[in-house]
């Protein structure tokens, strides 16, 4: 599943959802941004295929090669943001400027292990518990009880999925940031790097550090934010982003 749409002019944006949700995560967002927008699928989650066991990062760049053939701008979101990285490294005169929303960079490796033990876990009948736990550290408790529709259309796309899928997914997430930790001091575009004060796995410190790996870096930090920054505070991460797509004078 594929959307494009947007009024505005310049070079298309696409967005990159995160592990167990699809292309609708960006609803709220789009209503927010003056420009082409593409969404879609990632392998394993909505209406795409499944994501087979043993996919890595390069399964999912590969995907994006089928909607980005000429220079873009690419915002990725979690396990988006990786991919978004990825992607600019192997393709770097095809992203414009690389905007990474509630991402992870350079785990502890305890923290790293922890999460490719819950992996596991979701492979061994504990994708409930999974979901639960999910739905706490992306939302704060008042803003569920504010925005219950939202809040209720997020649980039922996590409900829906493939079990098996999610868990191939998740461990992409759980592992290849590792990897990209290396590599991200070559990313030559202007890069903005975004997550909320209260994400308590994609931290303020890493976003920190990875604006300030990369060659062109700049970091925004949304107040009282969890991790779904899309959702939660839509209208202010669009107007950081078209501030960032727009800005001529900052880099």
């Amino acid at each position: 599943m594929s959307s494009q749409g947007g009024a505005g002019i310049g070079p298309p944006l696409v967005l990159i959802h995160g592990v167990g949700l699809d292309h609708t995560m960006w609803d709220s967002l789009r209503e927010s941004l003056d420009r082409p927008v593409i969404t879609y699928d990632l392998l394993g989650h909505g209406d795409a295929p499944p994501l087979p066991r043993g996919s890595d990062l390069s399964t999912l760049c590969d995907q994006l090669t089928q909607f980005v053939q000429a220079p873009v701008d690419l915002v990725g979101f979690s396990l988006g943001a990786l991919i978004a990285q990825s992607f600019t490294l192997a393709h770097p005169w095809l992203v414009r400027r690389l905007v990474l929303v509630s991402g992870v960079f350079n785990r502890a490796a305890a923290e790293r292990a922890a999460i490719v033990e819950r992996v596991e876990d979701v492979r061994d009948g504990g994708y409930l518990a999974n979901v639960a736990h999910a739905m706490d550290r992306w939302f704060s408790a008042d803003f569920s009880a504010a925005h219950p529709h939202q809040h209720d259309a997020v649980l039922h796309r996590l409900l829906a999925n493939d079990v098996d899928s999610y868990a191939n997914a998740y461990e992409i997430f759980a592992t290849a940031d590792a990897d990209l930790a290396r590599r991200v001091q070559t990313i030559a575009c202007p890069t903005l790097v975004i997550t909320g004060e209260c994400d308590a796995r994609s931290t303020p410190a890493m976003a920190q550090a990875l604006a300030a790996a990369v060659m062109d870096g700049r970091v925004e930090i949304i107040p009282g934010a969890r991790h779904l920054t899309p959702l939660e505070a839509p209208v202010l991460l669009g107007a950081m982003i078209e501030h960032f797509l727009g800005d001529t004078d900052g880099f």
